[in-house]
């Protein structure tokens, strides 16, 4: 893979030149991490951000009980730990390999540097950011005030408003570590999807998913209407 080529597909990094993104190149490091490998942990030193290339990683936090709170899940193409760059503190929360993946570790110091040459690099990054604070808001939202349904359905949505079908929705992950990132265990999750087919809502084939009736997972959604 040419790493710069590649760099040239990241939403995060649009409208570079050819040779910014020669220097991004420079200063990446290509790494790849097996099935259920430690990316980082809690605390670690954060000096740098990584970018996914192929694979799923996902982002969680450990109550003191030990209890599994997945923030994010990450695929192709997507950034994470970017906070790093501008704080420089050490790593909020854990990242895993969900499956063998392959991700570009770009170093802080480095990066900043290029920042300094490159300001429309920091308007990137920020914009970035802010897009991955409106979803992490949105998360606390359904996690706090919605019941399970109304998280699974918001999911849903969102889930279809990222995927070229929109009716068509593909999980990206197994349904265990979907109820993860739900808040809750993998027996309710699949009970409640049951019952969003007997509904009529959705239609279930494995990990794909046909939504069949938008406005009502919306209403479900929205805490409008009880499953």
């Amino acid at each position: 893979m040419n790493i710069a080529n590649f760099l040239a597909t990241v939403p995060l990094f649009k409208g570079l030149s050819p040779e910014q993104y020669d220097e991004l190149a420079m200063i990446a490091t290509d790494q790849e991490y097996a099935r259920g490998s430690t990316i980082f942990a809690e605390g670690d030193p954060g000096d740098g951000f990584f970018l996914v290339v192929s694979g799923l990683v996902k982002i969680y936090k450990l109550s003191p009980e030990g209890k599994e709170q997945i923030l994010h899940i990450f695929g192709s193409g997507e950034p994470f730990a970017e906070a790093a760059v501008f704080i420089g503190s050490p790593y909020p929360a854990h990242a895993m390999a969900l499956e063998k993946s392959r991700v570009l570790f770009l170093p802080r110091r480095a990066f900043i540097a290029l920042i300094n040459r490159n300001p429309e690099l920091a308007l990137n990054m920020l914009a970035a950011l802010s897009r991955r604070l409106k979803r992490f808001a949105q998360l606390i939202e359904e996690l706090s005030l919605k019941e399970v349904p109304g998280r699974l359905a918001a999911h849903l949505l969102y889930l279809s408003r990222q995927q070229a079908d929109q009716d068509q929705v593909l999980l990206p992950v197994s349904k265990n570590q979907l109820a993860g990132l739900l808040g809750t265990i993998p027996e309710t999750l699949s009970r409640i999807l049951s019952k969003l087919a007997k509904a009529e809502m959705i239609a279930i084939d494995g990990p794909r998913i046909t939504i069949l009736d938008r406005e009502a997972l919306a209403e479900l959604a929205a805490g409008e209407a009880k499953l």
